[in-house]
């Protein structure tokens, strides 16, 4: 019998009807499409933010319409996000065959997961993925620009940027799979602060120096500075498609939390 993990943030973080879920993922990507400048090489990972659609969908959405034209030969995607529910000291992978969303389940690569279990910092562990949105509010996105593929979801714990670095060069594959990398920037800091410092933390992960990323600079600075260093040894270019903050899309500016996307290649 096939486990599913169900979804878990369905109709607080974004629509939990199909329906109208579909047709604002759709909206977020049409309103992307002017942003997008012309590039000479094609994405093989992109960062996206990780708060509720209303306030972080419009920045991310740019770089999943940046997918375009990669999305027919895309046929695994690899999933980290930062943990925010659990104690975790290592990488945490689940258990179960698909993901759930309301566009359709989505089937894990099973055979890729078992590989990674050879990795003493990679363990299943079906509770740090449960209640995390991290990595589940991208999934409509990749349901609406890719066709057919599975999926490679792990949380990350308290891990070295070199044990992140080393399970991405382990799933990196070809043209075939797409790196995606799930980070917020500062948190409830206000506006001014929130931008001051969202800018030294795009210019960190521009320049591929994870190490200059601050503690409190992304939730996802340890898998961001995974890809970074992997990136920065196989000669990757990266672009920054947006940054802006919840003061700008759709919350107050006395306590804000940063979002950027980026696209690599």
């Amino acid at each position: 019998m096939t486990s599913i993990r169900p979804t878990a943030v369905a109709g607080r973080f974004y629509p939990d009807n199909p329906g109208e879920l579909q047709a604002a993922v759709v909206n977020y990507l049409s309103e992307a499409v002017s942003k997008m400048p012309a590039r000479p090489w094609l994405p093989k990972a992109i960062i996206v933010p990780h708060a509720g659609y209303v306030y972080s969908a419009p920045v991310a959405a740019p770089a999943y319409d940046a997918l375009r034209d990669v999305s027919d030969r895309i046929r695994r995607v690899i999933l980290l996000g930062p943990n925010h529910r659990v104690p975790l000291s290592k990488i945490a992978a689940p258990s179960v065959d698909s993901f759930a969303t309301p566009t359709g389940e989505i089937p894990l690569d099973r055979n890729a997961i078992d590989d990674l279990l050879n990795f003493a910092e990679v363990e299943i562990n079906d509770e740090a993925h449960a209640k995390e949105h991290a990595l589940e509010v991208h999934l409509p996105f990749l349901n609406e620009v890719l066709h057919d593929y599975s999926l490679v979801p792990l949380v990350v714990g308290t891990v070295s940027l070199e044990t992140v670095a080393e399970i991405l060069k382990r799933l990196w594959g070809s043209d075939e799979t797409l790196i995606v990398i799930s980070t917020d920037l500062s948190h409830y800091q206000n506006y001014e602060q929130a931008h001051r410092l969202d800018l030294q933390t795009a210019e960190a992960i521009e320049a591929l120096q994870p190490q200059a990323i601050s503690q409190g600079g992304a939730c996802g600075r340890l898998p961001v500075g995974g890809l970074l260093k992997l990136a920065g040894e196989l000669g990757l270019r990266i672009e920054r498609l947006d940054l802006r903050n919840s003061g700008d899309t759709a919350g107050p500016r006395d306590r804000v939390v940063g979002y950027g996307s980026w696209v690599l290649g």
